[in-house]
């Protein structure tokens, strides 16, 4: 795999986590989501017109065209499993930026999907 190639991966996979990581923040603001129709309409707008919702569903969308462009460089075979970078990504980020809990389990786990992403970089 070329640099571009890893480039525009990385690149995507960044840009999933950070949609993750502002729909979180999104919901967040509006708190727990009630599974019932009484206030769905309310709620829904509330998340619709929600700045960290959209900023996360425009992420996304950016993350769909750089992922195409990737696929069209790199077998799926490689490139999918490569998007597990997004979990460590996402449990350093939310630690640090939203206060979620870090354990010795969930370090124990992020570095075998490191060293399972070293390994597959290298085949």
């Amino acid at each position: 795999m070329n640099a571009v190639s890893f480039g525009l991966i990385l690149i995507g996979v960044l840009l999933n986590a950070s949609a993750q990581l502002l729909l979180k923040a999104g919901v967040g603001s509006v708190g727990v989501i009630a599974l019932q129709w009484n206030g769905a309409v309310a709620t829904g707008l509330k998340l619709a017109f929600e700045p960290h919702i959209l900023g996360g569903l425009a992420c996304y969308v950016v993350s769909v065209v750089v992922w195409i462009l990737a696929l069209s460089r790199v077998d799926v075979s490689i490139a999918y499993p490569m998007l597990s970078i997004g979990y460590v990504v996402n449990a350093l980020a939310a630690w640090a930026l939203l206060g979620e809990s870090m354990n010795l389990s969930k370090l124990v786990g992020i570095g075998i999907i490191i060293l399972g992403v070293f390994v597959l970089a290298r085949s």
